[in-house]
């Protein structure tokens, strides 16, 4: 047994009663773990490096939902671009060109989340409230992307105990997703807010998250 099957009934029905998204987040555990989560249903899966998962969609079911989670960098686009479901974190326009590049070749429309840089931490990555501006008011590069969908934000908050400075940093992605949600720019159908992790989903859930990624409480500590 490599899922505590308690755990993950359990955070399906927290996360189902917020009308909720999860992703299970399988980075480094075995596809034998996968398949044991697959088994009771579950279909959206989430990974960090680009060759772990290429392998792994290689050898699992062919309807899972593959959801890229990691620091995704322009050169490794082209092999996740046939089958990526969604990219949580597009920090740049041009990784954001690049995955509209390689959508192209492959003649589909990838959907993308654009990270919000919301923590203390500067080893995070996103975009500040500035760029993520800047970004969404630049209709004419967006008009140009027909091959990326904008489906919503991403964001992490800081690795703390303290669960003001959490609930803050969620509430603030929540107030720049609602705004963003009013642009009407381009390729954009802000519906998809990705905040919330196993040590703090439940706050994120409170504070409107629509989306959340979940590993050790489901598949044990790495």
């Amino acid at each position: 047994m490599y899922i505590s099957t308690e755990n993950y009934t359990r955070i399906c029905e927290e996360v189902g009663k917020r009308n909720a998204q999860l992703v299970a987040v399988s980075k480094t555990k075995p596809v034998e773990a996968i398949q044991e989560l697959y088994g009771l249903g579950h279909r959206d899966f989430g990974e960090n490096y680009v060759q772990e998962l290429v392998e792994k969609q290689a050898r699992l079911p062919q309807d899972i939902r593959w959801h890229f989670i990691g620091h995704l960098q322009t050169n490794k686009v082209k092999y996740i671009a046939p089958f990526v479901h969604l990219v949580h974190g597009i920090d740049s326009l041009k990784l954001l060109k690049e995955v509209n590049k390689q959508g192209q070749k492959f003649n589909r429309t990838i959907p993308v989340l654009l990270q919000v840089h919301i923590a203390r931490e500067e080893t995070k990555f996103g975009f500040d409230e500035r760029e993520l501006e800047q970004v969404l008011s630049n209709e004419p590069a967006l008009q140009q992307m027909a091959n990326i969908q904008i489906s919503g934000l991403m964001g992490m908050a800081s690795f703390s105990d303290d669960t003001a400075l959490v609930r803050q940093e969620f509430k603030n992605l929540k107030r720049i997703f609602d705004r963003c949600h009013q642009t009407g720019v381009a390729h954009t159908d802000f519906r998809i807010l990705s905040m919330g992790m196993s040590g703090d989903y439940h706050i994120a859930l409170e504070e409107g998250s629509t989306m959340v990624r979940i590993g050790s409480l489901l598949f044990g500590s790495r």
